[in-house]
């Protein structure tokens, strides 16, 4: 017979040839070399098609098997480098900051579960929002669902997946919302009068607010002034220019604002982001007082710890328990009395006041911040020193493991006319997004990784930055080791920029949104590929 061509050869190995036909053919093969060799080429192609029809994508990127068959895995030890970064960067962080802070906390009284309970989970920041929570969880799931099928439509083929996930997601935006709890009201004036009680609490959004009645919940005001001379039976939130408390709050009271005046009772604990902070002598706080304002008058009584982050203190009252404040001038007058130990961090050489007739269950003991010129201490240089090795740690991991997304990003950097704006929207943006993510629970965890993210990215935004003035100097090179070292000269350019008084601080924030911009566009680029333009040229940025 005459030798067998392709088509009878795939027929035969799909098994579609009559068995009469299939036995000759097999006959024939097993008498004739080239046709043996035909059919065998044609069952090691079908294998080789069904296998990568199989595989969707590859499993093992073929520069790190070329890498590892020479001998060199850079993988490895840049993720040796960086766990020991990490590790380094966590110790120093841990005993430079956190634990003098938990330090000096515990000697004014302030344990660490104590602070904690008191800000948050006994405070109102805790439960005063409760009241929100329908608006932002529906918010939280609108976006969520959006991002996920924006997701999906990138993986069309995946039906499956697509299957499952929409009718969840359908089934999460249907679920009723939970009845509101709180009354809102928006107005120039707002005044609940004497014989008035809201048996919920008060969202109130407007000019001025003032309760001369009952509020039987917590009241959260965005307002120029927020008077209370009746009752709050919860908390009291005011985000407003100036704050008057003459009755009585039963919960905590959290303020932010230009200044705060207290002559009615607090019956839990008080915290005060102000300018001036005043507490006269008929009104009192039961629980602690934590506030970082310019100037404090204390003439009442507060039952517990005083902590104040302040420039001027003069006290006049009573307190119950301990006392620390970090600031400038203290005043003790004759009729202070601290139940507590007493310590004053005191920046520069003021004098103390402290009044021969205060009581004071133990001396009041001053420690003196000298305001040491940086420039002249080693320290200073020595850990300018520490973040130029770690900048440049980071830069080389980033190199070696994304080669080709660190190349995309310092090309954008080029584009410095819109880098710097793209990173000033990205960056609110991102925040923006993490707030409306971390009210409900279900976004928590997005929230936080998007927050980790951008922290990690304005790290980034340096040697992005930095590579691209190396390569401005000493001209661009597609070898990696060439880009780390070019990373390596621009970041100790920017570094000594950096240090330059009253300019450094500006250079560093335009650093900063430029490289913040340059890595975000490299990532909407990754996601979303240039369109080729007339004439059969793409405009999708070069790879290394």
């Amino acid at each position: 017979m005459n030798h067998v061509d392709e088509i009878a050869c795939l027929l035969y190995l799909e098994g579609q040839l009559e068995q009469s036909r299939a036995r000759e053919l097999s006959a024939h093969v097993g008498e004739c070399p080239s046709c043996r060799a035909l059919l065998q080429a044609l069952e090691r192609e079908s294998r080789l098609l069904t296998r990568a029809m199989l595989e969707e994508d590859e499993a093992v990127p073929a520069r790190l098997l070329a890498s590892v068959e020479q001998g060199h895995d850079p993988v490895r030890w840049a993720w040796i480098v960086t766990l020991g970064f990490a590790a380094a960067a966590v110790y120093v962080l841990w005993t430079g900051i956190v634990e003098p802070w938990q330090q000096q906390l515990a000697q004014a009284g302030f344990g660490t579960s104590n602070l904690i309970s008191l800000l948050f989970f006994q405070g109102a920041f805790w439960k005063g929002w409760q009241s929100m929570i329908s608006i932002f969880e529906t918010i939280a799931l609108i976006t969520m669902g959006g991002l996920s099928l924006f997701l999906l439509r990138r993986r069309k083929r995946r039906w499956t997946a697509m299957a499952l996930m929409v009718p969840v997601i359908l089934a999460a935006l249907a679920l009723p919302s939970p009845a509101a709890a709180a009354e809102i009201r928006k107005a120039n004036s707002l005044v609940i009068a004497k014989d008035e009680t809201i048996k919920n609490d008060l969202i109130f959004g407007g000019g001025q607010l003032r309760v001369d009645g009952t509020v039987e919940g917590d009241v959260i005001a965005f307002a120029e002034s927020v008077e209370v001379n009746g009752h709050v039976g919860g908390d009291l939130i005011a985000f407003s220019q100036s704050v008057r408390v003459n009755g009585h709050v039963d919960g905590n009271v959290r303020s932010f604002s230009n200044n705060v005046t207290i002559t009615g009772a607090v019956k839990k604990n008080m915290t005060a982001f102000v300018e001036l902070l005043k507490l006269d002598s008929s009104g009192g706080i039961g629980g602690s007082l934590i506030v970082f304002s310019a100037r404090n008058s204390l003439d009442g009584r507060i039952g517990r710890d005083f902590l104040a982050f302040s420039a001027r203190t003069f006290l006049n009252g009573v307190i119950g328990g301990s006392m620390k404040i970090r600031g400038h001038d203290l005043v003790i007058g004759p009729t202070a009395e601290i139940d507590g130990a007493a310590l004053m961090e005191q920046r520069g050489r003021h004098e103390v006041d402290v009044s021969a007739k205060a009581r004071l269950a133990s001396p009041l003991k001053v420690n003196h911040v000298e305001e040491r010129r940086t420039y002249s201490h080693p320290r200073y240089y020595f850990w300018k020193v520490v973040w130029l090795a770690a900048a440049f740690l980071l830069g080389m991991v980033l190199i070696f493991l994304l080669p080709k997304f660190s190349r995309e990003a310092v090309q954008e950097a080029g584009r410095y006319l819109w880098a710097a704006p793209v990173g000033l929207v990205a960056a609110i943006a991102v925040l923006v997004l993490v707030v409306i993510a971390c009210v409900t629970v279900v976004g928590i965890p997005l929230g936080l990784t998007a927050l980790a993210s951008w922290f990690f990215v304005f790290h980034v935004a340096d040697v992005v930055v930095g590579a691209w003035l190396g390569e401005l100097i000493l001209g661009r090179s597609g070898n990696p080791g060439a880009l780390l070292g070019r990373m390596a000269l621009g970041l100790f350019i920017l570094r000594a920029l950096f240090m330059v008084p009253k300019v450094g601080g500006w250079v560093h924030l335009v650093v900063w949104l430029w490289g913040f911009g340059a890595v975000s566009m490299a990532l909407f680029y990754r996601f979303q590929p240039r369109t080729a333009v007339p004439g059969g040229t793409a405009a999708a940025p070069a790879s290394a």
